[in-house]
Order: structure tokens, then sequence, then C-alpha cells
């Protein structure tokens, strides 16, 4: 499991502030935990994090080796806005088991089951979080999710992560006219897999650029691809690999 770091972010100004950067609705705040994204001006991915209330506060949960980047693209806009960003001292809990007390839903797929925000480092609860990002087509930071990607592509929309109906942020345009305006043609999908192929393998078509290899659980796994050339049997090193979903 990526590692995670807990910010704080308190001041009168926080959810306005957030709501004009990223790329689901701050309002949802009231309901439970919120997936979102901040984006480049171009569209591209900076980092996804996870935010929810905690009294006067709104947590943010993003993987620690993005958390410094972000705090400075966070800084970077606050301008004037009585914001400030702080760590929360709070450590991640997650399980798919009994749901403790204080815990919410995981916002991307039920069977993520639940996050919880802990003064206290908490055990692992046995979950295969790589066999069940790969079942259900979840990206991850730093692995799926990368500076090139553009989310829509990544299943943003499917993972509840962005809101068409909010209005103006960072990168509001490219993700727009991608939903609205054409069909994609490259993203991520499940593929069945044969034969032995690492994550960051290349994948090909009749011997043409098709895609690249991520995260692997046993025969599945997940793969960026280029639509129109995964139709058929593709390869990845030895591994022959075709389209599950």
């Amino acid at each position: 499991m990526t590692s995670r770091r807990i910010l704080s972010l308190t001041g009168p100004d926080a959810r306005d502030f957030l709501q004009g950067l990223i790329t689901n609705d701050v309002r949802k705040l009231d309901q439970g935990l919120v997936y979102a994204a901040i984006l480049t001006p171009q569209g591209k991915y900076l980092a996804d994090f996870f935010l929810c209330r905690r009294g006067d506060a709104i947590l943010l949960d993003v993987a620690a080796d993005l958390a410094e980047s972000l705090i400075r693209r966070l800084t970077m806009y606050k301008l004037r806005a009585d914001v400030t960003i702080a760590d929360s001292g709070l450590h991640l809990q997650r399980g798919t088991g009994p749901t403790p007390e204080g815990a919410l839903p995981d916002p991307r797929h039920p069977a993520l089951g639940w996050r919880a925000y802990t003064p206290a480092p908490e055990g692992d609860d046995g979950t295969d979080w790589d066999a069940l990002r790969v079942a259900h087509l979840i990206p991850e930071s730093g692995i799926e999710l990368t500076p090139d990607t553009f989310i829509l592509e990544a299943g943003f929309e499917a993972l509840n992560g962005v809101d068409f109906r909010k209005g103006c942020y960072v990168g509001q345009e490219v993700t727009a006219r991608m939903k609205h305006k054409t069909d994609l043609r490259k993203g991520l999908a499940r593929v069945r897999i044969t034969g032995p192929a690492a994550p960051g393998t290349e994948i090909t078509a009749d011997g043409k650029p098709a895609g690249l290899l991520h995260t692997r659980a046993g025969d599945r796994a997940i793969a960026y691809l280029r639509f129109d050339r995964a139709e058929g049997t593709l390869q990845a090193g030895e591994a022959v690999l075709r389209r599950a979903d």
C-alpha cells in the first residue's frame, strides 16, 4: 500500500479555495469522503487525494511522495486566501472488513472498503490491495497515475473523482472537452496475461506500440492501451495479452 500523508487545511477560505482548484465538488464533503485531483492548466494530472471534514479542518489524504509538491502548488495558488496548510499528525487506516467507528466508505468503489484517520498507526488487515485494484480498474498514484495522465483516460468519472457540474477549476476546459467533444482513444483497461512480463513493459500489436503494462495480479493486469490497436492478441515482452473487459 502506498505510504500516505494526511494534511490539514484550516481557515475561513479553505472550502472556496479548494473548490476553484480541484476536479470534484467540495460541497460533497457534507456526504463523506471526496476523491479528487489537481491538474495542470493543460489538464494533466499532478496529484490525486481524498478530502474529509474533521471539526473545522479539511483533511487531505495524499501519497507521501506527492505531498511536498502538492503543498507547493497549493501555496502558489493561495495568494490572499485565508488558508493554513499543515501536517495533521494523523495516520491512514484502511480495511475491507467491519467498518470501525469514525471510518468512511472509499468513494471510488464499494469493494475498496473504508478509510479512517487515527492518531496512531494501525496494522494492515491483510487485504490484497493490488488484486482489488486490478479487479476493479483502480489506478494508483505514481503507478497508473503519472504526470502524463489525463484523468478521464484513467477512469476518474467512474471513480467519482470528477464533477462536470461544479464549475471552473484548473484544467477544467481540457477535461470537459475530452468528456463532451471527443471519444477516448487511449486509456486504462484490464487485460488477461499469459507469460512473464514486468510492470512497465511496452505492449505491442503486430509489432506496433499499443500501450504499457502496469499493475499485475495473477493472470490479470491493468494496462494503458491505444484502443484502436487493442482488439486482438497483444504482446508484452514474452507475455501474451488480451483485453479482459
